[in-house]
C-alpha cells in the first residue's frame, strides 16, 4: 500500500482579538489557532452573550417606568432623548412597548423612528440590544422596519446612547393606534396585527401622584404595580412592618397581596375592589408612600409578626425576568 503523502497547510494569519470575525461554531477559528471556533474565541463571544445584566435599566433616567413598560404595561410610548442629538432626517426617536408584527424597530416615511421594547432580546443584556436596535434604525431607510439580530459583544448600551438625566416620560394608550400615522390606509397585515393587539390590551392607567406606579383593569378585579427603586432586602423589610402593622392596604379592600421581581427592581401589587379606579387610588397612593418612606429610615430588628409577613410576602414573589 503506498504511503500516504503527508499533508501541510499554509500558515494562517495571526489576529488581534479585536480583529476576528464571528464564523459558525464547528468552523475552525479565524485566529489561526487551529482549534474550532466554539473551542477558541467563540467560547468568550458565547459567554459575553448568554452572560445576564441583572439590572440592564439602571443609570437611565426612569429605571422604573422602564421596567414597567418592558414588563407591566400594553400599550405606552416615550419620547427619547440622544446625548449626541437627532441626525439629519431623524424628527424624533420614540420607545414604544410593541411595534407590530413584534418588529424590533420602525423608520416611518417621515424618517421618524419607533423602537420595540418588549421584543426577544439575543442577549442577556437587554440595554445593549436595544442600543444596537436603535443605532440600525437610525441609518435605515426610511419606511422600512428593522429585523433583530444578536449585537455586538463591544457595542454600546443604551447608558452610552440615551441622555442620562431625562426626561423620561411615558404616554400610556388605549390602543395600539400609534403605529400607524393613518390606520385607514395601513396593509393588511398592520391591520390584522394592530386589531389582535388592541384586542388582548388591559386598561392601564399610570398615576399621577407618584411614580411608576400603575393601575389595571382585569375581568375579576383592578390591580395597583408600582415598581420600585428601593434594595430588594431593605424594601420587603419595610413593607413587612407596614404590613404586619396592618398599614399596607390602599383603602377599604384593597390588599397587598405580593409582588413581581423584573429586572433587578421589586413590584409591589396590590388587588383593589373592581370599581376602585385609577382616580381613587391617587390620594392613597401618596399617603403610602410616606409611610413607606417611614418604614425604610427604620433600622430595629423586625419584631416575630414582622418576619412572619416577611416571609409570606416573600413566598408570593413572582419572578418576571
Amino acid at each position: 500500500m503506498a504511503k500516504k503523502r503527508p499533508q501541510t497547510k499554509a500558515k494562517q494569519p495571526q489576529l488581534k482579538d479585536g480583529e476576528i470575525p464571528v464564523v459558525g461554531a464547528r468552523e475552525p477559528c479565524p485566529c489561526g489557532s487551529g482549534r474550532r471556533y466554539k473551542a477558541c474565541h467563540g467560547r468568550a463571544a458565547a459567554h459575553a452573550v448568554t452572560e445576564l445584566v441583572h439590572r440592564p435599566f439602571e443609570g437611565l433616567a426612569g429605571e422604573c417606568d422602564w421596567v414597567a413598560l418592558r414588563e407591566l404595561v400594553p400599550a405606552a410610548t416615550v419620547e427619547l432623548h440622544l446625548k449626541e442629538g437627532l441626525p439629519e432626517g431623524v424628527p424624533s426617536v420614540t420607545l414604544a412597548t410593541v411595534l407590530p408584527m413584534a418588529w424590533p424597530a420602525l423608520r416611518r416615511e417621515d424618517g421618524s423612528v419607533l423602537i420595540g421594547l418588549q421584543n426577544d432580546t439575543a442577549s442577556g443584556d437587554i440595554s445593549r440590544d436595544l442600543a444596537d436596535t436603535l443605532q440600525r434604525a437610525l441609518t435605515s431607510e426610511p419606511g422600512n422596519p428593522v429585523q433583530g439580530r444578536r449585537a455586538p459583544a463591544d457595542g454600546p448600551r443604551l447608558q452610552d446612547l440615551l441622555t442620562p438625566e431625562g426626561p423620561f416620560e411615558p404616554v400610556v394608550h388605549e390602543g395600539f393606534e400609534f403605529w400607524v400615522p393613518d390606520a385607514q390606509n395601513a396593509n393588511t397585515e398592520v391591520t390584522a396585527s394592530l386589531e389582535r393587539a388592541n384586542a388582548a390590551a388591559i386598561p392601564t392607567v399610570k398615576l399621577s401622584g407618584v411614580d411608576a406606579a400603575y393601575w389595571c383593569e382585569t375581568p375579576d378585579k383592578n390591580h395597583l404595580r408600582w415598581v420600585m427603586p428601593h434594595g430588594e432586602e431593605q424594601l420587603l423589610d419595610a413593607l413587612a412592618r407596614l404590613h404586619a402593622a396592618g398599614r399596607s392596604s390602599l383603602g377599604e379592600g384593597t390588599r397587598l397581596v405580593g409582588s413581581f421581581r423584573a429586572h433587578g427592581l421589586t413590584v409591589p401589587v396590590w388587588d383593589l375592589p373592581t370599581g376602585v379606579t385609577a382616580e381613587d387610588v391617587e390620594k392613597p397612593a401618596a399617603e403610602f408612600a410616606e409611610r413607606l418612606a417611614d418604614a425604610l429610615a427604620a433600622d430595629t430588628p423586625l419584631t416575630p409578626d414582622e418576619r412572619r409577613a416577611r416571609g409570606g410576602l416573600t413566598n408570593r414573589q413572582v419572578t418576571l425576568s
